[in-house]
C-alpha cells in the first residue's frame, strides 16, 4: 500500500507509525484508518520488528475524527455513510485468531503480537484518545492534552471507550472524563493512570525510543507476545482459567530457544540474543 496520511519507518527493530496530517492536528480519516491498520499488521508480520510506536506529526497526536465528516452529518448527511467511513472497512482485515472483542475497527491493537506504544506528543482528543487507549502503553509529552470530547459534541462514548477507560483509570475517573469532557494535561493524566510516563518535550522522541529499544533488545519477543496475550485474555477469564492457561504456557516457554538464551546470557554476563522462538 502507498501511504498518504501516515509515515512508516523501521529502524533498530522499532516500527514507527506516524499520523501525518499535521495541518489538521492529524485528524482521523477513513483513509488514515486503513493505512494505520495496514502498517500495524505489516509490522506485526515483520520478524525484524519487535516494538511498534504510534505517534503524530507536528504539534498533535490526533485531534479526533475529521470534523468535516461530522459537519456533513449535522447538515443532513447520511449517518450510515459516516459510520461506514469511521469503521474504514475493518471487516476486511479481521484477525480470525483473535477474540471477537479485539477484532473491531480500533480494538484490534491488543490482537497484535507486538507491544504498541502510543507516543502522545500533543493533543489526544475524542477518537484520538480512543486510539491511544487501545495501545499497550501510553507515553506523553509534557505538552500533551487529553479530552474525551464526546459529551460536548452531543455524542456518546465511542468504540468501546466506556468499557476500556474504567479498566485503565477506574470507574470514578472514567465517569469524570466522559461526563465532563474536560481537558486535562499530562501531569494529571499521569496521576490518574491514563498514561504510563511523561517525558520533557525536548527529549520526548529519544526518551520513547530509549524505552522501545530496551524492549527490542533486552526482552524475549516470544515472552512479549505471550504475556501480552495473557493480559488481554485475562480480562475475560476467571482466576482459575488464567492460572490454568498460564501453566500450559509456562510448559511451552520452558521448551523455547528464548528460555535457553535467557539463562545463557544471564550466566555468561552478556547481552541477550533472543530469536523469538
Amino acid at each position: 500500500m502507498n501511504y498518504h496520511e501516515i509515515f512508516y519507518d523501521v529502524s533498530e527493530r522499532i516500527a514507527t507509525v506516524t499520523l501525518y496530517r499535521p495541518d489538521k492536528l492529524n485528524a482521523w480519516t477513513a483513509r488514515m484508518g486503513r493505512e494505520v491498520r495496514h502498517a500495524m499488521e505489516a509490522a506485526d508480520r515483520d520478524d525484524e520488528v519487535r516494538v511498534i510506536v504510534l505517534t503524530g506529526a507536528g504539534k498533535g497526536f490526533c485531534a479526533g475524527a475529521d470534523m468535516s465528516l461530522l459537519t456533513g452529518v449535522a447538515d443532513g448527511g447520511s449517518t450510515s455513510e459516516a459510520a461506514q467511513a469511521l469503521r474504514h472497512e475493518a471487516a476486511a482485515h479481521t484477525n480470525e485468531q483473535a477474540p471477537p472483542d479485539f477484532q473491531g475497527t480500533y480494538s484490534y491493537f491488543p490482537s497484535l503480537r507486538k507491544p504498541v506504544i502510543a507516543a502522545i506528543n500533543g493533543h489526544s482528543v475524542g477518537l484520538g484518545l480512543v486510539i491511544a487507549l487501545y495501545c499497550d502503553l501510553r507515553f506523553a509529552s509534557t505538552e500533551a492534552k487529553f479530552s474525551t470530547a464526546f459529551a460536548r459534541r452531543g455524542l456518546i462514548a465511542e468504540f468501546g471507550t466506556a468499557w476500556m477507560l474504567p479498566r485503565l483509570i477506574g470507574l470514578s475517573n472514567a465517569l469524570d472524563l466522559l461526563l465532563s469532557a474536560r481537558t486535562l494535561g499530562a501531569a494529571e493524566a499521569l496521576r490518574m493512570g491514563l498514561v504510563n510516563r511523561v517525558f520533557p518535550v525536548d527529549s520526548f522522541v529519544e526518551d520513547v525510543r530509549t524505552y522501545a529499544r530496551e524492549l527490542a533488545t533486552q526482552v524475549s519477543p516470544r515472552s512479549l507476545a505471550a504475556i501480552k496475550q495473557q493480559v488481554y485474555r485475562g480480562l475475560f477469564q476467571t482466576l482459575q482459567e488464567a492460572t490454568e492457561s498460564a501453566e500450559q504456557a509456562m510448559l511451552e516457554s520452558l521448551q523455547s530457544e528464548d528460555f535457553k538464551e535467557g539463562l545463557a546470557h544471564f550466566y555468561e554476563k552478556r547481552a541477550p540474543s533472543f530469536t523469538g522462538r
